[in-house]
């Protein structure tokens, strides 16, 4: 009878431990991170020898041999690289959907057409006090468009390094967390709950590091890993029980980049996958969009200037600089203060000509000042529409890699219920096992 109790209480123990995990599963259903758990339980072995066990007619019980997390690293591996190519697509789309804002907000294009409409009002009119007054208000106009529209891109550069400096924090925090979680494993025990938990944490830190920057991932004993960002030839972020430290700086053209100091040792980071690639690009395209900006206004001050000193205005004067330029090309004002300094004619032609403003028209169709800023807003907005369809291609194959994962990873609520179910009948017929024993014991005893 003593066997048949043994026997008895060791399936209560282990379908109680089956009962315990598969409730957790359920319980865990939707927690980011979970990976699926199961129990793994064998025959207990004789203790008697193999010749015991050859002449044994009874069983010994069900022994629980330890807790099986359900993750295949592939798999994961997949996850993370998909998600990298992702991240950084949707990071290129957010700054290019901020630049594009930037460059459309305030309507350059419709302002540089609106003033060389206004030269033609004057060209009409030579000594009309109301065009001349337009065209200078249009030339306020058009400064205060070009300057808004720098400050505009200037913004976005702001944003971008908050954002820029924001994941670097994140992703040191992300390694001091994978150290700490190395350090656990180090002394947590195979099959064990909390070696689970343990895994389930390094998964997850890995996965929304992968989001910030691709990573390169090396195996060690007991689950710890190894983590390079920037692929695999990248800095260590984390090795062993340590974890680095990345920085983040941009210099005076614009251009961001990214290092890294892993046990007094510097090296360069240089993503090629998720945010902080997009950062890159981005901030890249932050840059030259404010240098063709520039470009589009130094030619365009120069260019009207260079007509306005041809002239004279209306008092016959040389015609001054209509534009004053600072030492940043897209910011520029209006010099001149009166409508009676517009030189409309030509030297030594009167009041009423206008072959000098004229000349502007010849400035508008050779500069290309309209053709540049409708092109400069036209090419953003073509990359921004073609970023997005790559995005939805990438995110289609993201998560096809995430179902991937989760048929081996995931909780399936209706699977748990069918073993809880299962377990739960064997926890009662274990228990019956030891009422039965308990019962025919009792009925020996009374002989």
């Amino acid at each position: 009878m003593s066997d048949l109790l043994a026997i008895g209480a060791s399936g209560l123990r282990a379908y109680q431990s089956a009962l315990t995990t598969v409730s957790d599963n359920i319980a865990n259903a939707s927690t980011p991170g979970y990976a699926r758990r199961r129990v793994e339980l064998s025959e207990n072995a004789s203790t008697n020898g193999a010749l015991a066990q050859e002449r044994s007619t009874v069983g010994n019980g069900v022994a629980v041999i330890g807790v099986q997390r359900l993750s295949e690293d592939l798999r994961n591996s997949a996850v993370r690289s998909t998600g990298a190519d992702l991240a950084k697509t949707q990071a290129g789309i957010t700054w290019l959907s901020r630049i594009q804002d930037a460059l459309t907000g305030n309507q350059l294009g419709s302002r540089i057409s609106e003033f060389f409409n206004a030269a033609k009002g004057v060209a009409a009119d030579p000594t009309s006090s109301p065009a001349r007054t337009s065209y200078l208000e249009a030339g306020t106009s058009i400064a205060t468009a070009f300057q808004t529209t720098a400050r505009s891109l200037d913004q976005v550069s702001v944003d971008l390094d908050a954002t820029a400096q924001s994941a670097i924090d994140q992703v040191n925090r992300i390694g001091v967390t994978l150290a700490k979680v190395n350090e656990g494993l180090g002394r947590a025990q195979p099959g064990t709950t909390s070696q689970a938990q343990l895994l389930d944490q390094r998964d997850k830190a890995l996965e929304e590091l992968s989001a910030i920057s691709d990573i390169a991932v090396t195996y060690n004993d007991g689950g710890r890993v190894d983590v390079a960002l920037g692929g695999v030839n990248g800095a260590k972020l984390v090795s062993g029980v340590t974890a680095g430290t990345a920085s983040y700086v941009r210099n005076a053209s614009g251009t961001v980049s990214f290092a890294m100091l892993l046990a007094g040792q510097p090296s360069a980071v240089t993503p090629s996958g998720g945010a902080l690639a997009g950062i890159v690009e981005g901030a890249q395209r932050i840059a030259d969009a404010r240098t063709k900006l520039g470009d589009i206004a130094s030619g365009f001050v120069a260019g009207v200037n260079q007509v306005q000193a041809q002239g004279e205005d209306l008092d016959g004067n040389p015609g001054q600089p209509m534009f004053a330029q600072t030492s940043d090309p897209a910011v520029f004002s209006l010099a001149l203060t009166s409508w009676r300094g517009v030189a409309a004619a030509g030297p030594g032609k009167g009041a009423r000509d206008n072959s000098n403003i004229a000349a502007l028209q010849t400035l508008r169709a050779s500069g290309g000042f309209e053709a540049d800023s409708t092109s400069l807003v036209s090419d953003n907005a073509a990359t921004l529409s073609g970023r997005q369809q790559v995005a939805d291609a990438q995110g289609a194959i993201h998560d096809g890699a995430v179902n991937a994962r989760d048929a081996v990873s995931g909780v399936n609520l209706d699977t748990e219920g069918v073993e809880l179910l299962r377990f739960q009948q064997a926890y009662q017929a274990s228990a019956r096992v030891i009422q039965v024993a308990r019962e025919t014991l009792q009925s020996l005893l009374s002989v």
